[in-house]
């Protein structure tokens, strides 16, 4: 699992885009493409790292099916309302605050998982509250990439419904895949003995996420 963090590190700073075929696919089409766009929605959210590292944190320690249920909905909610009405309204937000903003919901899971807030303020913040708000974040991050890419107005509500579908999809293929990893790491003796370094390396990569994309935003002004 630690390995697996590794290797993602040089993707973060790729972790929100849209691939460039799908780039030039969604901006040639008109019209209703159901089945299409839910396959756009579900490869984003299994090749997004910033949302699986997301999700990775929040799962880190919790073992009720009922829990992860409960978080991940609260996730989805938040990252589908803002996607359809960034959208659909057209919300014009820089996509390198979005997504350094995206960086910091990781470095904050990272540093819940290790109880940073407790230890240093004295106080834990409202881990589901924290969940909607960054998934808010999360949703409005794909909403000013796919903005980028003049989406067309005809068929545009059909197509974003199948988008969030094929997300939702996407999320659980994905969800299932750490659950399974978590699954078995957690039956070992190394998960304890790892789990703080597993979690000071997903904080790196959520920093490296940020610089990343700060650089992005005074190097474009």
């Amino acid at each position: 699992m630690i390995l697996m963090l590794i290797a993602l590190l040089p993707e973060l700073a790729y972790a929100h885009g849209v691939a460039e075929g799908d780039k030039g696919y969604i901006q040639e089409i008109t019209g209703v493409h159901v089945i299409s766009f839910i396959y756009l929605g579900a490869k984003h959210m299994v090749t997004g790292y910033d949302h699986l590292l997301f999700l990775f944190g929040v799962i880190f320690f919790l073992y009720r099916p009922k829990h992860i249920g409960i978080y991940v909905s609260l996730f989805a909610f938040g990252h589908s309302t803002t996607m359809l009405l960034g959208v659909y309204f057209g919300w014009n937000v820089s996509s390198y605050l979005i997504d350094a903003i995206i960086g910091l919901s990781v470095v904050y899971k990272a540093l819940d998982n290790i109880g940073t807030f407790q230890r240093w303020l004295g106080f834990q913040p409202n881990t589901k509250a924290a969940t909607l708000i960054f998934g808010f974040f999360h949703g409005l991050g794909l909403a000013t990439k796919i903005l980028d890419y003049n989406i067309s107005s005809d068929g545009l509500i059909p197509n974003l419904l199948a988008f969030n579908v094929g997300v939702e999809i996407g999320q659980l293929l994905a969800l299932a895949a750490i659950l399974i990893l978590m699954g078995y790491w957690r039956r070992t003796k190394s998960f304890w003995r790892y789990a703080y370094t597993a979690n000071v390396i997903m904080m790196a990569a959520g920093f490296l996420l940020v610089g990343y994309q700060l650089t992005g935003f005074f190097v474009s002004a």
